[in-house]
């Protein structure tokens, strides 16, 4: 079976997992990675890494003594990624972004998540945004790619700066970009 169909199958399996019926688009790879910096030594946590595109397009982006945690509750996926991006820098996690502070303890410079609010309780999707800002440095950012706008005023609540983008009318894909400021 191709990879494409393999890949459309498996999100479909998982749609309230994953909140998608495919892989982010090109345009949300490179947007989401946008505030990286293969000048300096990152932290990064990513929420929510599939079958790892936004993964490889931030391990392009970043040092190599830069790390990221990537964090993923479908075990299908993690195997996936573990078995394809062979890259010292990258541990993956099978576990979800409400238990990141079970795993990261020191501050981290950016999360990158792509996970999916729409189906999170109220409660769920503010511990996974408050911890991330607690763990997070100051001038730390938060980017989250979602399929609505809804979601914004939550970010908001969190975070002291936050904008968002629109990337595409159908489906329509929206990047928050939200900063971590004291």
């Amino acid at each position: 079976m191709n990879q494409k169909l393999r890949t459309a199958l498996s999100f479909a399996k998982n749609v309230l997992t994953t909140g998608a019926l495919s892989e982010t688009s090109r345009k949300v790879e490179i947007e989401i990675c946008k505030h990286l910096s293969i000048d300096k030594d990152l932290t990064i946590i990513e929420f929510g890494m599939g079958h790892g595109n936004i993964t490889k397009e931030i391990l392009a982006n970043i040092s190599q003594k830069s790390q990221v945690y990537a964090f993923e509750i479908n075990p299908d996926f993690c195997e996936f990624v573990e078995s394809n991006v062979k890259d010292p820098r990258l541990k993956v996690i099978n576990d979800g972004a409400e238990n990141v502070k079970n795993y990261i303890t020191s501050n981290v410079d950016f999360v990158l998540a792509s996970i999916p609010f729409s189906f999170f309780s109220k409660e769920k999707a503010f511990k996974i945004l408050n911890d991330s800002h607690e763990i997070l440095n100051i001038q730390g950012m938060y980017s989250q790619v979602l399929y609505t706008k809804h979601n914004f005023k939550k970010f908001q609540k969190v975070f002291e700066d936050c904008t968002i983008k629109k990337l595409s009318y159908f489906p329509p894909e929206y990047i928050y970009h939200c900063q971590k400021l004291k």
